[in-house]
């Protein structure tokens, strides 16, 4: 993966991107794993190339993909862009039925996991203690009461690394940031998450700041 932070030269394909952005960090994991050619442009609010973004994003966000003529933002409708545009490795299921069940638990990933960390994090600048140890309550109970399922297989509820794990890494190696210590109990998805953090292609998604996170 071919990183540049800026300037005129930019390869076919670029990435607006958020340097502790968890949602960027998902396009990353999935551009690392299909082995992608890609400017990464590292941006934050303050950022002046921000002004680029708006005028090719209406909602001035990242992630943003730009391929050729083509614009995309949203984690999930780039992610699964990147998946039908380079079929190698596949990151998705054949079938429909499991394709379902896998966009339903990245839906359920936003929902619940997703929300919950958007929550501390939004704390964190407008601090309110008691709204934070509820939510890294919630986030840390809810992450052990499904903590047998990572324990069936290698990956998430697959034997094959998928769209759903890409989606589940940024936000476990997020935990200490979050405050959130998962118990002996959840021993299966520390585990799991051991598993993810060694892959050589989650190693090369990390920007500098997300490897201070566990530094």
């Amino acid at each position: 993966m071919s990183l540049s932070l800026a300037g005129n030269k930019r390869s076919i394909m670029a990435l607006y991107s958020g340097e502790v952005d968890p949602y960027s960090h998902r396009v990353r994991i999935v551009l690392a794993e299909k082995d992608v050619p890609v400017d990464i442009l590292s941006i934050d609010k303050m950022n002046k190339i921000s002004e680029e973004l708006y005028q090719i994003n209406p909602y001035g966000r990242v992630p943003t993909l730009v391929d050729r003529e083509l614009v995309i933002y949203q984690s999930e409708v780039i992610m699964e862009y990147l998946d039908e545009r380079f079929p190698h490795p596949p990151l998705m299921p054949v079938y429909p039925i499991a394709r379902a069940r896998s966009r339903l638990m990245i839906y359920r990933l936003n929902q619940d996991w997703y929300a919950l960390m958007d929550k501390i994090l939004a704390q964190a600048l407008e601090p309110s203690e008691e709204k934070i140890i509820k939510a890294r309550k919630d986030l840390r109970d809810s992450i052990t009461s499904i903590a047998p399922v990572f324990a069936e297989q290698p990956y998430f509820l697959s034997e094959e690394f998928s769209l759903v794990d890409c989606c589940m890494a940024p936000l476990l190696w997020r935990l200490p940031l979050l405050g959130v210590e998962l118990p002996i109990q959840a021993k299966a998805v520390i585990t799991y998450a051991e598993r993810l953090f060694k892959r050589d292609t989650f190693l090369a998604s990390l920007t500098d700041a997300e490897q201070a996170i566990r530094r």
